[in-house]
Parts: C-alpha cells; structure tokens; sequence
C-alpha cells in the first residue's frame, strides 16, 4: 500500500547547478489548487503542441525551495467581481488613458511651448526626454512587479507619473520642462505594464480578453484624441492644461485604487521595509546598470541625429558605437544569471513570447507613428486647425474602439486569438497602403473610408498580452507584460525618429524640385501648421500647390514605413499558436 501511493504522489525535479536533480513530493491536492499548470520536464515544451504548450517551463534555481517554486506558478484565484471590479477597471482604466493621453497630447502644443521659452532648439527633448526614461527604466519594473504586491507598486509609479506632470505645468523654462517630461516619463514605465498585471490578477484568463480589450480602447482613444484635446487647451485656454488635467482625473482614479483589494496573480509577502531590503538581490541591478546606459545612449544618438548633429559627426557615432558595446555585454550577463535575470532567456526565447513581441510592436509602431503624422497631413496639406485636424480622425478612433471592444467580447467567447491578430496586420497593410495615396485633392469620402479600415488594427492590439498571459507560468506574468510593454515603447522611440527623418529628408528634396524659390530650411522651420506652410509663399503665388504637395508626398513616404511595420505584425501573427484561451490548461506529456 505504501508502494501504491507513493507511485501515485507526483514527484518535482529540481535541478542544481551540477546537473544533478533531486525531488520533493508534491501532494495531488496542491496540484489540483494549481488550476491548469503544471511543472514540465526540460526540454518538452518544444514538442508539445501549441495549443498544449506549458505556461512555465523554465527551472528553478537550485536555491529556492520547492514550496516557493510552486506558490510562484500557482494563481491565488483571489479573484475581483461585482462594484469592486468595475471600480478597479475604472481607476486602471483611467491611469491607461492618461498615459496613453500624456503621449500624443503634446504634439499640437509643442509649437506653442517654444515659442513661450524660445526655446526651438529643443523641441526634440520635450518627446525624447519622456520616452528616454520610460523605455530604459521598463524591464526593470517588471522584476519589481513579479516580488512585490502590484497595488503598491503601481501607486509608487504613479505618484512619480503625477509629480512629473505637475513640473511640466508649472515649468518656468524649456529645461525645468525637460526635467518634468523626464520625471513622468520614469512614472510610465511601471504604469502600462502595472495596469495590465493589475487586470491580469483581477480575473480569471478566460475574462481577461474582454477586461484588456476595454482598458486598451480607453487607451487608444487617449492616443489618438491626444492631438485634439492638446489643440483646444493650446487655442482656448494654455497648453499648461495638457498637463494639470493629469492631477484631478489621477488623483481620483488613485484614491479609488488605494482603497480598493487588488489581488495579485500569485501570492505575495505583506510590503515591509525588510522585504524591500530583501528583494534587492533578486532585482538585477547589475544587468539594470548594463543595459540603462547601452538604451540611453542608442536613444541618444538618434536623438541628436535627427535634431542637433550631423549623422556622421563623432558625436552620434561615438553613441552608436558605445551602445553596440555595451549591448553584447548585458546580452552575456543576461544570459549567466538565468531565470534571475532582469530579461530571463528561458522567457524570451519560448516563440510565442518574442513572436508576440514582434506582432505588438509592429502593429502599435503604426499607431503610434500614424497618430504623429495624421494631424500633420490634416493641417499641413488639407489646411485645417488643430481642433478640426483631430475631428477629421474621428473615424479612425471610433472604428479602432470598436473593433478594440468586438475583438475582445469575441475572444472571450470563441476562444481564439490568432485569426485577430491576422486580422488587425492584413487590415493596418491595407490601410496604409491606402493612406499613402492621400494626395492635396483626396475627397473627404476617400479619407474617411481609409481611416475606417485603418481601425482594422484594435483587432489584434491585445492578442500579444493575451497570448503571453496563457502560455506563461503566473510567475513570469510581469516580466512577460514588461518585457511586451518595452519592445513597443522603445520601437516607438526608434520609428518616432525615424519616420520624422524620412518625413524631413523627402520634404527637403521636393521643396527644391516643386517650389525652388522657398528655402528649405525655412519649410523645416515652419512646421506642421496651416499657417505656416502658406505663409512660406506670398499669397497668390503658383508655387503654394508645389509647396503643399510636398508636404502631401513627405507624408506618403513615411507610410510606407507603416506599411512594412503592419507587414511585419502579419507575418508574426502566424507563429503566435492555434490556442483556445477558454480551455483549462491540461498537463502536456511528461507533465507531473
């Protein structure tokens, strides 16, 4: 009889450094409050099916005991229903639209802000500050998220979100502004990703493409109403107000959240001094100290590429050099500290995890660089004003919500997330290739219709998270999202520069061949606003057709890059697996 149970009580392998394994019993009980997961001998994931494949199947360290082990792959179920959840998905909501919001309302209130500090020589700052800060501090954050209760430490980002909009309110110069950009940009790095933990610990997986579908359409309406909200504060009141309307929408959505029960994925230690003490080893601040100055000086040199150097000055290649050493050397570290690295190489290297990495990346770098270039085609070509450039993407931000909120009632219903984000890429392609035909005389039919099918993209905005959230263990949940969150944020960074140096470069070659006697560097100089690009010309003068339609060709240009970024996003979709997220989990073969 002994025999008998002992062969029925599954055994878990850990495996030490040297190779050698040794067991610890794990009761059927235990295995069955784990929900779907289960521990999954080396190597088996790989030939399981993707509809099958283990959420985790990276070792553990030889350090921790297998009861941690366990605990860490094991959901709570502390589950949020009722007022309480639609409370939390309000205060997570709100925190995802005014970061979405904080990124795109800037851009029509730029040309006000430098001309208030006179201050045109940095106007590169007031965007590359903020997402300088936010992209190399993300990584990190997910390591803090998969130690420490996420309520708290998505109230500490936000704190910092909150002072860093307050500075930029109340700045009294172009560098106390810059200052205050970076400041909120160190806040958002531990808030998209921390809203989405928060969401992903909330509910169970098969509700959490809904929740995520809803929390992304509030935030894609606050990326692309960004340019028109910013619009009506710079003409009616102060573009001050782009940033204080940040404090009273914050603070309530704070107070709600700090008084509400935020379960985590799995559980926690109460948050001490102690444990914060503790919790510093296991952080990878090393590979944090590596990898911080290889992305700021990668970021820098585009930085000063596009705005204050030549390309080939010893500046920007000396940066570029700087960042292609150290990138190995945290890539190596990485590497040697295994599953406790701030960037684990057990996670990535699973395909669904960098697949959905290039699905999400390619397909948010068109929005993000769509949501950049739209208004200035709406005022520098159609020439409307602020507020009406972003009425006229009215369609493209209803279309996106809506098909953000079906894509995501339907995943949850029918279970698989694969032929959305086909869907999303094969309709963003399209768009794009649409788009890049707008021409000073596209009928308002024809922008309208593109735009409608450029929504096409809220399809798949989620499917990444979604897919990351079932294949990995509840213990790499954070790091995952994390992980997600950078990839699109520091594409964003990169695309942003690079789509405003082909928009730049191409203006320049059709100012001389369509309106010679404008100067270039004057059409630079004049910016995206409809007033300035007439005013290059006297009025009356032949050449304002020639003037504005390069504009029009300087824009189609860089839709080509969006093109090949939502061309990207579809090739990727096909390697995300055919899974249905409404099935439990079932232990794969050579599962205990």
């Amino acid at each position: 009889m002994e025999k008998a149970a002992e062969a029925q009580t599954p055994r878990l392998s850990v495996s030490k450094p040297d190779g050698n394994t040794t067991s610890s019993t794990v009761s059927m009980q235990e295995k069955e409050e784990g929900g779907d997961w289960a521990p999954r001998g080396e190597g088996e994931s790989e030939s399981a099916p993707d509809g099958e494949k283990d959420r985790g199947n990276e070792e553990p360290s030889a350090s921790s005991s297998t009861d941690n082990i366990a605990a860490e792959n094991i959901e709570t179920g502390d589950y949020v229903s009722g007022y309480k959840l639609g409370l939390l998905l309000f205060s997570v909501t709100t925190f995802f639209f005014l970061l979405m919001l904080d990124m795109s309302i800037i851009s029509t209130a730029i040309p006000q802000i430098t001309s208030d500090f006179h201050s045109l020589q940095d106007i590169g700052w007031y965007t590359g500050a903020y997402q300088l800060t936010s992209a190399t501090l993300q990584p990190l954050t997910g390591r803090v998220y998969t130690r420490v209760s996420a309520k708290w430490i998505f109230l500490f980002f936000f704190f910092i979100f909150e002072v860093g909009s307050l500075i930029c309110a109340v700045a009294q110069s172009s560098t106390m502004f810059i200052i205050g950009r970076a400041v909120a940009g160190l806040g958002s790095s531990g808030l998209q990703n921390g809203a989405l933990t928060v969401i992903a610990g909330a509910v169970p997986m098969e509700k959490r493409p809904v929740y995520m579908s809803l929390m992304m359409a509030f935030g894609q309406m606050g990326l692309i109403t960004g340019p028109l909200i910013g619009g009506v504060f710079t003409q009616y009141v102060t573009w001050r107000w782009c940033f204080y309307i940040n404090l009273p929408l914050g603070g309530l959505a704070g107070l709600f959240l700090s008084f509400l029960h935020v379960p985590d994925q799995t559980a926690k230690p109460r948050v001490t001094f102690k444990l914060l003490r503790n919790i510093i080893p296991d952080l990878d601040l090393v590979g944090f100290a590596i990898f911080a100055p290889a992305a700021i000086m990668f970021l820098l040199a585009l930085q000063f590429g596009s705005s204050e150097y030549p390309w080939n000055s010893s500046t920007v290649i000396g940066l570029f050099v700087g960042a292609g050493v150290a990138f190995p050397i945290f890539l190596y570290w990485e590497y040697r500290e295994g599953d406790k690295a701030m960037i684990p190489f057990s996670m990535v290297r699973k395909r669904v995890v960098w697949v959905s990495a290039m699905q999400f990346t390619g397909l948010m770098t068109s929005v993000f660089v769509g949501a950049q270039f739209l208004p200035i085609y709406f005022q520098s070509v159609k020439g409307v004003g602020p507020t009406l450039s972003g009425v006229y993407m009215l369609p493209n931000i209803i279309s996106g919500v809506l098909f953000i909120i079906l894509s995501g009632a339907l995943i949850t219903r029918l279970g698989y997330y694969l032929p959305w984000a086909v869907v999303a890429a094969a309709g963003t392609t399209v768009a794009a290739g649409l788009i890049s035909t707008w021409s000073p005389n596209t009928s308002t039919g024809e922008w309208i219709g593109y735009q409608i099918i450029y929504g096409f993209r809220g399809c798949g905005i989620q499917v990444g998270l979604v897919a990351l959230q079932y294949a990995l263990p509840p213990a790499q949940s954070a790091l995952g999202t994390a992980f997600l969150i950078f990839c699109q944020n520091f594409s964003a960074a990169v695309f942003s520069v690079v789509g405003n140096t082909i928009f730049t470069q191409t203006l320049l070659k059709e100012i001389v061949r369509l309106a010679p006697s404008v100067n270039p560097q004057a059409a630079l100089a004049a910016g995206g606003s409809a007033e300035a690009v007439r005013a290059l010309v006297p009025p009356g003068s032949p050449e304002l057709a020639g003037v504005i339609q390069a504009f029009a060709t300087a824009f189609d240009t860089v839709c080509y890059m969006l093109i090949a970024c939502a061309a990207l996003s579809f090739v990727a979709s096909f390697g995300m697996g055919w899974v249905d997220v409404r099935k439990k989990k079932q232990p794969g073969k050579g599962d205990v």
